[in-house]
């Protein structure tokens, strides 16, 4: 059998046990894809490779790494890689090359550990090592090309723009344009820019980035004339590719265009930034020309759009490296900064996002955003209280900000400290403008915390006032609804609520629960078993859910159903839940069955219930 065959043998074996790689064999190398990164390994011969893949299948690493002391931190550190907890994964990963630091898993583990980590000192001379040893590593070349941006060398980002160095074509095909203006190529910059605009898919990029490129050298007659032609799409529409282009429109002496794109935008309810840029334009100032300054804020732009681009496609641990990179070339790239903390949020890595959000500066008009986000990071990590002070710290200082209060409010509400919950939504609401489109679930969220302290005629009117915002708005008509039934007042007024609720989310187990709910209130107890029974099916582990169906059933006289489903509600109780599910009462209900607990609790019979 020939080397090239039993590559391929051992490359299938691999591959069939984890089919969450992919391999190819290139000549005397092989392909590795995960759905993070790439790595090419140099198969020395069949039966190296022939224990690599059984390795690989195994799990493990190739059988020379497991050699004493070292299958500890390569274990330690693939599990911290696999939950995300990049600092102990980059201490493992480093403490297992110090015995092997040619072994291209621990290479690659460890590079993206780093990078993830935003530690470029640490990751680039782990991927120079790769590259040297002919390891062919997607984010080994881009740690490599960043380190050379920031070094200035673009005469050599320019020669590693090949294939066998490359991230991805719309990485390498803006970052060779950028790397053109940054060795004073202008034409050439443009060309490689239109180059990137014929690749299927690509236009849009292409443009917006000669739209920066040319506003960064004073050409904003060019930069206008690409936006005012649509060219670069839907990313100029987005929040940051927006105020680009005001800032162009103002160095054109447009103040009023700028002002009335962005009242068409963005419409009332400015954060700082925005409504900072608004008063200056206004104002008949000259805005400069902030977001890109040189071919270095050119290139961080680059990952930064592209992280953007990947944000709702790709996982978040592999769009976490494009911000980091970004993070790298530019420090003050906020925007940045803002991605990375929230992709680190989403990988429940909270106390890295917090830090992320701590690197924005107190004088930046993002520095609400990002204390917002620290406090939610710091609630996450049950650090409440730490979330409060941050929260109340930012309410002195940036108290003209109704979401800084709102948000105030709903963490005191999530800690059931309903009053001070009501106070800060009072005064979200005194700060807020008639036009602010989020003034609806200030009222609601208000009237939430208005019922848990018995205070109903406030919580209906603060319910009604968020249907005149937003009418027909299923979460109010839902809690609305169901707030009316417990109480039993206004239940055919409560079902009609509900039934609209419904139509508009029929697939929410929680407002199908309160359709299924109201029916029984209103002795209708058949036709409440089949919304029950999909309510339960939309949340089978709610405990408040299996006990409404336990109720039904009784109340039809299927009553073992019954008491299966209050034990089954009984099971999914936990400490969150307690307070609203009453497993107390749900015991006594299998003790003694639920028309006694009916007649303990002095409420009318099953029977009654329709007056019947």
């Amino acid at each position: 059998m020939s080397g090239f065959v039993s590559v391929n043998y051992w490359l299938g074996a691999a591959f069939r046990c984890r089919p969450a790689l992919q391999g190819t064999s290139r000549g005397s190398s092989v392909r590795f894809k995960s759905p993070v990164t790439e790595i090419r390994v140099p198969v020395r011969s069949p039966l190296n490779f022939a224990l690599f893949a059984v390795a690989l299948c195994l799990g493990t690493v190739p059988v020379a790494p497991l050699a004493q002391g070292l299958a500890g931190p390569y274990l330690a550190g693939r599990q911290a890689v696999i939950a995300s907890d990049y600092r102990a994964a980059a201490e493992y990963y480093t403490r297992a090359l110090a015995r092997d630091p040619s072994n291209p898993i621990l290479l690659d583990n460890a590079l993206l550990s780093h990078m993830s980590l935003g530690q470029f000192e640490k990751a680039v001379p782990i991927a120079r090592k790769m590259e040297s040893d002919e390891l062919d590593s997607q984010i080994a070349h881009m740690a490599v090309t960043a380190s050379l941006i920031a070094e200035g060398d673009y005469d050599a980002v320019l020669a590693r723009m090949k294939p066998e160095f490359g991230t991805g074509p719309l990485v390498d095909g803006l970052v060779a344009a950028w790397a053109q203006i940054g060795s004073g190529n202008m034409s050439g910059a443009l060309e490689a820019f239109d180059e990137v605009a014929e690749q299927r898919g690509l236009a849009g990029f292409a443009a917006y980035h000669k739209a920066l490129a040319l506003a960064s050298v004073g050409d904003f007659e060019g930069a206008e004339e690409i936006y005012a032609s649509d060219q670069a799409g839907a990313i100029q529409m987005t929040r940051r590719g927006a105020m680009a282009r005001f800032e162009v429109l103002s160095q054109l002496d447009r103040n009023e265009d700028a002002v009335a794109m962005l009242d068409d935008t963005f419409g009332g309810g400015l954060d700082p930034a925005l409504r900072d840029m608004r008063e200056r334009l206004v104002a008949g100032e000259m805005l400069p020309f902030t977001h890109v300054r040189s071919a270095r804020d050119g290139m961080a732009e680059v990952f930064y759009s592209v992280a953007g681009a990947l944000q709702a496609e790709a996982e978040p641990n592999y769009t976490l490296v494009y911000t980091r990179v970004a993070e790298y070339l530019r420090p003050d790239h906020v925007d940045a900064l803002l991605l990375s903390a929230n992709l680190l949020e989403q990988l429940e890595r909270h106390e890295l996002a917090t830090a992320a959000y701590r690197r924005v500066p107190a004088d930046h008009p993002a520095f609400h955003a990002a204390e917002l986000g620290r406090a939610e990071a710091l609630r996450r990590s049950d650090r409440p209280d730490a979330a409060v002070e941050v929260l109340e710290q930012l309410a002195r200082t940036h108290g003209d900000i109704p979401t800084v209060h709102s948000s105030l409010g709903d963490l005191m509400r999530q800690e059931k400290d309903f009053a001070a919950a009501v106070a800060a939504y009072d005064r979200a609401l005194e700060k807020s403008d008639e036009e602010d489109n989020n003034r609806w679930f200030i009222f609601y969220a208000r009237g939430i915390s208005h019922e848990r302290l018995d205070q109903w005629e406030q919580a209906e009117a603060d319910f009604r006032a968020a249907l005149e915002l937003n009418p027909g708005q299923p979460l109010v008509l839902n809690y609305l609804g169901y707030s009316m039934v417990e109480k039993q007042i206004k239940l055919d007024e409560a079902l009609a609520m509900i039934e609209e609720a419904v139509a508009a989310r029929p697939d929410s187990g929680f407002i199908v629960d309160s359709l299924g709910w109201v029916l029984y209130r209103l002795g209708r107890y058949p036709e409440a078993v089949g919304h029950m029974e999909h309510a339960a099916e939309l949340l089978p582990t709610d405990p408040v859910v299996n006990d409404h169906l336990g109720d039904v059933y009784w109340a039809v006289g299927r009553k073992l159903e019954a008491e299966f489903q209050w034990r089954r509600a009984l099971s999914f109780v936990d400490e969150d839940s307690a307070e609203e599910a009453k497993p107390d009462r749900i015991r006594r209900k299998l003790e003694v069955g639920l028309d006694r607990v009916l007649e303990e609790e002095g409420e009318p019979p099953l029977l009654l219930v329709n007056g019947n």
